[in-house]
């Protein structure tokens, strides 16, 4: 006999019947892949090298400029790995990324021995060297482009990670208790959809010495929660009279217990909805931050940075296709997904 599908599995059957959901679902994964190893795809800083008998992970210094060991900066190296390994030592070796071009800054003559420099200036359209081209102070786009990935994707994670926690606990609470509860909790979150958190983000800037992304991920979760709240609520408020949590409360099971283990695992499909939505609504806000000049700042790469140096340089054309290409792109695939989502988890459009 068949053993019969749960929930998530007869959720997850129905949206991989779509292939346009898995080729959006596949996408976002190789984003991910190109976020987390663009060190390996992309720069200047081996990825391994042994150097005065000791190995180092010098592509660290790309998560963290503190993840790089000091040595090559007490030993004048100045960024610049290739010719100075072997002056110092002429037994080191090292493994290169795939492209050796750094998102921080342009890369010089004979800095990779026999290879001339990156163009700049009129000299920056794409070409067999840049792919993509080059910005007019000669930084690589596709270089970029890589390591831009890393922004684009975190800024969507961590800020719908802080607005799923805060909307689904608070939406618990509301739903759950009901009552004065739900009434404060409910004018509160009409509060917050009146705040824009573009004009906090402009506020935030002006008054913080040196803003980080950071500082934007968390205004976005901050304002971005009241819709995952109003839907928790609405799940809540719908389960918490189902058969299973009158038997959860007959047996004596806690209230916290009835709120985490049993009403909320079940009301989080209809949830995933509006988060996957959130995701790329977020990446836009950035984009379109740095697209003003407000966003990540500098000497952070990103996708939206590129639109800014092309929106000053409207005839070098590769500076806005380019970026504007992968943040649609993006954009579109996390929609599809909630789509996807939607049709998988409501019985009315799973036709």
């Amino acid at each position: 006999m068949e053993k019969s599908r749960n929930y998530w599995q007869e959720t997850w059957h129905r949206f991989a019947k779509n292939r346009i959901n898995l080729f959006a679902l596949g996408f976002i994964v190789v984003l991910s892949f190109i976020a987390l190893f663009s060190p390996m795809l992309a720069g200047t800083k081996p990825i391994i090298c042994k150097y005065k008998g000791r190995i180092y992970f010098p592509m660290m210094g790309y998560f963290n400029a503190n993840w790089e060991n000091p040595i090559f900066m007490h030993d004048g190296f100045g960024g610049v790995y290739p010719q100075n390994l072997k002056k110092n030592d002429p037994k080191s070796w090292a493994v290169w990324p795939l492209i050796y071009n750094d998102p921080y800054r342009r890369v010089h003559d004979d800095e990779w021995p026999g290879r001339p420099g990156n163009h700049f200036g009129k000299n920056s359209a794409p070409c067999w060297q840049h792919p993509m081209g080059t910005t007019t102070q000669g930084y690589d786009v596709l270089t970029v482009m890589i390591h831009g990935t890393k922004i684009a994707l975190l800024v969507g994670f961590v800020s719908t990670g802080i607005a799923a926690l805060i909307g689904i606990v608070v939406g618990s609470i509301a739903g759950y208790f009901g009552g004065w509860t739900d009434i404060i909790i409910s004018r509160a979150i009409e509060i917050v959809m009146c705040i824009p958190s573009l004009i906090l983000i402009l506020a935030l800037i002006s008054v913080v010495e040196k803003p980080t992304i950071w500082h934007i991920m968390a205004i976005l979760g901050v304002t971005g929660w009241t819709g995952i709240a109003r839907l928790t609520r609405a799940e809540f408020l719908k389960l918490k009279q189902s058969e299973y949590v009158a038997a959860a409360k007959s047996l004596g099971a806690s209230q916290l217990r009835i709120i985490f283990r049993h009403i909320l695992p079940n009301s989080l499909a209809p949830v995933l909805v509006p988060i996957t939505f959130h995701i790329a609504g977020a990446i836009l806000v950035e984009s379109g931050l740095s697209f003003l000049g407000f966003g990540a700042p500098a000497p952070n790469p990103s996708w939206g940075m590129l639109l800014n140096a092309g929106r000053s340089n409207l005839s070098y054309w590769w500076l806005s296709f380019f970026p504007g290409l992968a943040i649609f792109l993006t954009v579109l695939t996390y929609n599809l997904i909630g789509e996807g989502l939607q049709e998988a988890t409501d019985p009315r459009l799973r036709s």
